[in-house]
């Protein structure tokens, strides 16, 4: 297995973004190095690393426009702080307009705000740069040619394979969903930590939502993708599909643990319900390697053997016990039996020749509903400028912090490379405290175990040629970790830097760069807790209620369903992605409350409840959804319907006492959610289901009963 996880990291994006960034950023310098022209080589070099900064995951006419807007705010950022490092003053002014200017790029976006970090680099790296006035313009156009340069050929790597990007992604989204299996798997273990399962559960959630988040970016807003009728896009976005129904059954697999466990110990049965979860997560796993290989594979393993098994011995249990009842049993046994198709389906796609996949058909989804769109209006800035606004408050942060660091590097700070002070800060100081203190943690820890590695390597090497090729190495390792982990990425950054300096005649610098990332650390942590911090117990009620309007949504779908009419599927996925985002967003709000100060952490232990019943809640009512989607119902008994109207109600006084809930539960609309008077005809079986929706009444009431402590 980690054999596979390594050579997955070398089909990853990750390392394809080390390759592309680093022969982007290092080609100039070798050229021009070679024709004499090392100095300007150098000035290509630093257009094509600011650039490279907005060059992360997403379509390519995002990125295209993405970069061509950088490489303009780039080129006026350096003109600017070419005349404005004439006078320390000027210089100073800049520094404060400029950061809290390209700061306020976060209201647009994260595209958007990495075009501000790189417009500020340039700012920062050519404060120490000593240019003639009359060469300012040159040398910045140098810069912007350097930028251009870098847009052109990640256009062009991107161009010779258009579809490799979006594998990948989605490769890596797969194999997150298989994480959160196995996390699926231990409930059902004997001696199974279900609180911290559920923990688990939780921060996994997260990582699935970023996931699905970003292959919805890459896939339903590339015009390439969609529209194309070409098998390689029809299977990337018909893996998707079937990836996200998958999810859905893993998270349609839930049910009351504790009640199983004691109900079914003796059997021995819920062991062989983890084992046969644990060797479909292998599969899982096995079909992401498969998507990001971009490799046909042997058949899936045929899990209908293991699975007449199971449906046997849980027949058995019925018969040996007559009181028991077998039908939570049985409910898990049809949703590991769709997840064995799901897991078929995908197999399938990367394994058949089949030219049905061209006209499959399917019922047609509006793709673009899936996926946000950011309005890039001017008013949006005008409109955030106000102490209510987040990013306002955290570009004055910046823009405060800065002048701090710029008068620290022009008086304390006795290096000529200075300028790291303010490099620092710019790269810790986040919107929110905890990613501040996230990131100011990893900063400090890798520069200092870079540092030890820098030094011991240019203590033992004078070899030019070993030297060059280990900064290559380093280099690749810095920008291939640079957003799977900020920490290696850091400590691969600080050996590449001090070879770099040693390539370019700057010796003994070592002590300078930890001395001033350590300034700079201390100045953003300070920062971030006494101005204008921002705490997630102020914002946490604003996820608490969209994740309650999301349930409301997904289980008005179901109300429909029972009601006989037929919703439309388009409708149901929508209400269904929008639960899952909201939740991932409340679970990562959550976690990083918890690694604020715990005078800043109000009722945490409520908030954790709320999280976990609302993980809960999603669970259950993905699992009557699942089986009512789809399907002809028509009515059910009265107490059914009464009882999610009940929930509905219930969810709606808490979303009502959190904020103004925007679900439409009016007279006339709940009028509909009315009995049949028709004989119930394909309704899964009524006690099954009656228990069900009792138990999301159930949890709705103790999420109401939550929510009254977390708002004392």
């Amino acid at each position: 297995m980690q054999i596979r996880e390594v050579k997955s990291f070398f089909y990853s994006q990750y390392f394809s973004d080390g390759i592309r960034i680093t022969i982007g950023v290092l080609l100039p310098s070798l050229i021009l190095a070679e024709l004499g022209k090392f100095d300007i080589g150098i000035s290509l070099s630093l257009g094509a690393l600011c650039i490279s900064a907005v060059d992360t995951p997403g379509p390519l006419a995002h990125k295209r426009n993405a970069m061509a807007l950088c490489n303009l705010c780039v080129f006026i950022s350096a003109v600017i702080t070419g005349f404005a490092r004439l006078n320390v003053y000027t210089l100073g002014a800049e520094v404060v307009i400029f950061s809290f200017l390209f700061s306020m790029f976060t209201v647009y976006g994260n595209r958007a705000a990495s075009i501000g970090t790189g417009a500020l680099l340039v700012m920062i790296l050519m404060m120490d740069k000593a240019v003639k006035p009359d060469q300012i313009v040159t040398q910045s156009a140098i810069i912007l040619a350097g930028g251009v340069w870098y847009m052109i050929f990640s256009l062009v790597f991107f161009g010779i394979r258009p579809y490799r990007a979006a594998q990948q992604t989605l490769g890596e989204s797969i194999a997150e969903v298989a994480k959160f299996l196995r996390i699926k798997a231990d409930f059902y273990k004997s001696g199974a930590d279900i609180d911290e399962n559920y923990r688990k559960l939780v921060l996994q959630q997260i990582r699935v939502n970023q996931s699905q988040d970003l292959v919805r970016e890459m896939l339903f807003k590339s015009r390439l993708l969609v529209r194309e009728s070409t098998s390689a896009s029809r299977i990337l976005v018909l893996t998707f599909v079937d990836l996200v129904d998958m999810y859905e059954n893993i998270m349609a697999t839930h049910y009351d643990y504790s009640y199983i466990h004691e109900k079914f110990k003796d059997t021995g049965i819920l062991d062989e319900i983890a084992k046969i979860i644990e060797q479909m997560a292998d599969e899982v796993d096995n079909a992401a390697f498969i998507v990001l290989s971009n490799s046909k594979y042997k058949a899936p393993v045929n899990f209908m053997p293991e699975l007449e098994d199971l449906k046997a011995k849980i027949d058995k249990i019925a018969v040996d016990d007559k009181e028991t009842s077998n039908l939570v049993l049985k409910k898990i046994l049809v949703n590991l039996r769709d997840m064995n198709q799901k897991i078929a389906s995908i197999y399938y796609y990367y394994h058949s020749d089949s030219a049905r996949l061209l006209f499959e058909n399917r019922r047609k989804i509006e793709y673009s509903k899936f996926v946000t769109h950011q309005d890039y209006a001017f008013h949006i800035f005008i409109d955030n400028l106000s102490f209510s606004s987040a990013a306002f408050k955290h570009a004055l942060r910046v823009s405060f912090v800065c002048l701090i660091g710029f008068i620290f590097a022009k008086t304390i700070s006795q290096g000529h490379h200075s300028y790291w002070i303010l490099l620092t800060i710019i790269v810790i100081l986040k919107p929110g405290f905890s990613l501040s203190k996230q990131r100011n943690y990893q900063r400090l820890i890798g520069t200092v175990c870079g540092g030890i590695i820098g030094i011991g390597l240019l203590l033992l090497l004078h070899n030019r040629d070993v030297e060059f090729g280990l900064l290559v190495f380093f280099m690749l390792g810095c920008y291939s970790f640079l957003r799977l982990n900020y920490v290696v990425s850091v400590i691969f950054m600080t050996p590449y830097i001090l070879l770099l300096f040693s390539f370019l005649g700057v010796n003994n610098i070592v002590e300078e760069r930890i001395s001033d990332t350590i300034i700079g650390s201390v100045i953003a942590f300070i920062a971030s807790y006494l101005i204008f911090p921002s705490w997630e117990f102020e914002l946490i009620r604003e996820n608490m209620k969209d994740v309650i309007c999301a349930n409301m949504n997904y289980m008005l779908k179901i109300a429909d369903s029972l009601s006989g009419r037929t919703v439309d599927i388009t409708e149901y996925k929508l209400a269904r992605k929008d639960v899952f985002v909201k939740s991932g967003n409340l679970s990562a709000a959550f976690e990083r409350m918890t690694s604020e100060p715990k005078s800043k952490q109000k009722n945490v232990k409520e908030i954790h409840k709320f999280v976990v019943l609302n993980h809960i809640l999603t669970s259950y009512v993905a699992t009557v959804a699942a089986e009512l989607m789809g399907k002809t119902v028509h009515g059910s008994k009265p107490e059914i319907t009464k009882s999610i109207k009940r929930s509905l109600a219930i969810l709606n006084d808490v979303g009502n006492k959190l904020g103004n809930v925007k679900v439409d539960l009016s007279s006339e609309k709940m009028s509909k959610v009315e009995v049949s008077n028709k004989m119930p005809e394909l309704v899964p079986d009524n006690n099954l289901l009656g228990d069900q929706l009792g138990f999301i009444n159930k949890i709705s009431a103790d999420i109401a009963r939550v929510t009254e402590n977390v708002l004392v």
